[in-house]
């Protein structure tokens, strides 16, 4: 009979091989869209809705698909997900009329519901100073969108783009059965069926679960909303094919995904305050030198001689290197958001997570599309990072506002195993006891 040690890093590996699979497929429309943009002669807004309606409904899925995981347990949830979706990506290769993308898309998109069952699934199966290590490295499965930026561009190249869907429909179904025979159920993790979902939606009467959905819809939701629109952004501001546009994204998209894991590993360390705190900052000022436009200035010369004239834009290699930051810095963020969850709603933490990850994923949904809308309103590139710059400074703001301004020893970072209102609680105790003679 396997251990418990071996079971634990089972189905660690398989979860994060199947979560990858399964965000590998979820981000598909960022790669195939391209051409079938071209074909169907979509506009910006057009090709958002379509990159962003598998966003939707996989965003949709995790609140209840989170409850059922709390209830039945993560392997079967995850196990009939990976075969549901195996129909609806072999069909999307015979979809001919822009309609049927998005309905064949939309039941594509309950693969991005796989995280709030895999999340909770993976966290149940490890002691809690172990848990932000193994969530970050479950959470590495955010690759997945890597994987689809090397194998899909190719493939379209090659075959063409109606091979993607038909090749990744086999692998998917692959990975069912491989999920299927390298994992455990454990009814001990299950919550027990005396609690009913009402009972359990109460936990969002907590204003802490919205400020945590504020915080996971920039790191998540940009990091999806992003990868969606980069591979058409390269191509369009710096000229370059699919495939090297492509690759040239997996700068941001791979490294992003690689990372959760060591962000899990901070956040035990450190505390998911400080981590997150110190990954918002980061992206911000990163996304203040990318929200930089093309711009041409016309002054007048020493002496009134004429005009003079010069043009300023972000080298592709600046631009580069300032998304490698904020693909870091959302990539770690994305598992100190869930280290908050794992220490302070243990016992509904697939509810929670399913509720944190619905926002994640609303914020992947809205994004591509407000990043076409605002292209076509306004012709300026640049204004997709305008908007991440200002979610961004939304959340620093809450935080502050929230976290910040509390006396130092109510901070995470000091007691980085304990929520900051049972800190503050001990805090106020400790000032109220009488001192010992």
């Amino acid at each position: 009979m396997a251990s418990e040690r071996f079971k634990q890093t089972s189905v660690l590996i398989a979860n994060t091989f199947a979560f990858t699979m399964c965000f590998m497929v979820w981000t598909m429309f960022g790669e195939i869209g391209v051409p079938i943009a071209e074909q169907l002669d979509l506009n910006g807004t057009q090709f958002g809705i379509l990159t962003a309606v598998p966003i939707l409904t996989g965003a949709l899925s995790r609140l209840p698909l989170g409850s059922l995981t709390d209830r039945y347990g993560g392997r079967p949830v995850f196990f009939i997900i990976l075969l549901l979706i195996v129909p609806a990506i072999w069909l999307v290769q015979f979809a001919t009329a822009y309609w049927q993308l998005l309905v064949l898309g939309a039941f594509v998109g309950l693969a991005g519901g796989s995280f709030s069952v895999g999340i909770t699934y993976t966290a149940k199966w490890f002691e809690k100073d172990r848990q932000g290590l193994a969530m970050g490295i479950f959470g590495a499965g955010n690759a997945g969108a890597a994987v689809t930026k090397f194998i899909a561009p190719t493939v379209i190249v090659v075959l063409g783009w109606q091979a993607v869907p038909n090749i990744y429909a086999g692998i998917m179904l692959v990975t069912a059965v491989l999920f299927w025979f390298f994992t455990y159920s454990n009814p001990a993790h299950r919550t027990a069926s005396s609690v009913s979902l009402r009972d359990q939606l109460r936990v969002l009467n907590d204003p802490k679960v919205w400020k945590y959905c504020q915080y996971y819809s920039v790191v998540f939701g940009g990091y999806v909303g992003v990868s969606l629109w980069l591979t058409r952004y390269y191509m369009g501001e710096y000229g370059f094919g699919i495939q090297v546009a492509a690759l040239i994204a997996t700068i941001f998209v791979l490294p992003s995904g690689v990372i959760r894991a060591f962000g899990g590993w901070l956040s035990d360390r450190f505390g998911a305050h400080t981590v997150t705190w110190t990954c918002l900052w980061a992206s911000l000022i990163a996304l203040f030198i990318m929200s930089y436009p093309e711009t041409q200035y016309r002054v007048a010369g020493a002496g009134g001689e004429g005009m003079v004239e010069f043009g300023f834009g972000i080298p592709v290699w600046l631009f580069t290197t300032a998304l490698f930051v904020v693909g870091i810095a959302w990539g770690i963020g994305k598992a100190s958001v869930f280290k908050y969850l794992s220490n302070e709603y243990h016992e509904n933490l697939g509810l929670v997570s399913g509720i944190v990850g619905l926002a994640g994923g609303i914020g992947g949904f809205l994004l591509p599309i407000m990043f076409g809308a605002l292209v076509d309103i306004t012709g300026v590139a640049t204004t997709v990072w305008m908007l991440c710059f200002g979610v961004t400074l939304v959340s620093i703001i809450w935080m502050w506002w929230t976290e910040r301004r509390v006396p130092m020893l109510t901070r995470d970072e000091k007691h980085p195993g304990k929520p900051a209102e049972t800190q503050s609680a001990e805090a106020q105790s400790a000032e109220n006891r009488p001192a010992e003679s």
